[in-house]
């Protein structure tokens, strides 16, 4: 079989290889998702599938369910009813993966098989830099890149200034700006869109990625309010994740706006490089960048090369990771460590005043 229909959808050598293993089966990609439903599109149409009972049976949690963006084995394809049976997942080669709103201890797969990540955040009340680099963090952990993506241009009076800001947290990511509200105000966007190529857009409620979207699709297919006069925000309208095909062979996820953005893991190295960098020229190697003599962390904010604001966010994000995955009981042994010292910690803070006797 060619797949040239499920090529344009991103089914490349890769996944074909591995499509390989699964006997009387075809392969098909989630499009949609609504609880238990998922819609999908295989070779010869889009269908509607459900997950066998084998796959749900052997699913430890709800990473191993299919998640919109996935690659999926199917069987039972019956065109004329347009329904069919999910029997496995295609090895996931990134995932946006945050963790479930809510105090539940669960991850929620907001895309999957993405290559690039769209952070969009309005030039207007939505701009926080606090909240650029939650999702930074997680976006580098996904193994796809992330873009960020300053969107309504035409309601921002500091448009230099606010770039700037937004360009110093996000250490390796690009970062364009657009209006939608321009005819050419999404050009910057259109370069990163390639035949193939998969990019979810994600961010807070009403900062204009279904506007964004209809734009490069041309033409309105995703809801879209009108922006609020008050203070310059649309009006959350998605609802669901889903993934379309754009005119030009890009392949776009369009996610619904997260009003809370918590970590379920992150990769704190590449989205705070610059504070990782300066924490190896510290004297000490177990340096908590506190009161130890010799903080190459500490003599930065000092001198005004790093904002104290953008530490203080690194070492909530350090532990909001570290307390990932614990129970209550280590949950609390942990705060209480964090707040008055563990044993080690206390030899530790020993030996480094035991070092400044003997200078």
């Amino acid at each position: 079989m060619n797949y040239d229909n499920l090529k344009r959808y991103g089914f490349d050598e890769r996944f074909i290889d591995e499509a390989k293993n699964f006997n009387e089966m075809q392969p098909a990609r989630v499009i949609q998702h609504h609880g238990s439903i998922y819609k999908i599109v295989c070779e010869q149409a889009q269908l509607t599938a459900s997950v066998s009972g084998k796959l749900s049976y052997a699913a430890d949690g709800v990473l191993d369910y299919p998640a919109v963006g996935d690659w999926v084995m199917i069987d039972s394809v019956d065109t004329g009813t347009g329904n069919a049976v999910i029997r496995g997942i295609l090895g996931r080669k990134s995932a946006f993966v945050r963790k479930a709103a809510g105090t539940a201890n669960t991850e929620q797969i907001v895309a999957a098989n993405i290559d690039m990540v769209f952070i969009c955040m309005a030039l207007s009340e939505d701009f926080n830099l606090r909240r650029l680099e939650r999702y930074l963090t997680i976006a580098w952990d996904s193994m796809a890149t992330p873009v960020v993506v300053l969107t309504k241009a035409d309601l921002c009076d500091d448009l230099d200034g606010k770039l700037a800001q937004a360009q110093s947290v996000s250490v390796g990511a690009d970062v364009i700006v657009c209006s939608s509200m321009e005819e050419d105000g999404y050009d910057s966007v259109k370069k990163y869109l390639k035949k193939g190529r998969t990019t979810a857009f994600l961010g807070s409620s009403g900062v204009g990625k279904s506007t964004l979207i209809n734009r490069l699709l041309g033409e309105d297919v995703l809801k879209t309010n009108e922006v609020r006069s008050d203070d310059g925000r649309g009006r959350h309208t998605t609802t669901h994740r889903q993934l379309l095909l754009l005119p030009g062979g890009g392949i776009v996820i369009d996610t619904p706006g997260m009003r809370e953005l918590q970590i379920s893991a992150g990769n704190l190295g590449r989205a705070f490089e610059d504070i990782e960098e300066l924490a190896s020229e510290c004297r000490f190697g177990d340096c908590r960048h506190e009161s130890e003599p010799g903080c190459a962390v500490k003599a930065a904010i000092e001198s005004g090369e790093l904002e104290k604001e953008r530490f203080e966010s690194y070492c909530k994000l350090q532990r909001e990771t570290a307390y990932v995955g614990l129970n209550s009981r280590q949950l609390e042994n942990e705060k209480i460590n964090r707040m008055f010292g563990s044993k080690s910690e206390m030899k530790q803070k020993k030996r480094h005043a035991t070092e400044k006797k003997k200078r």
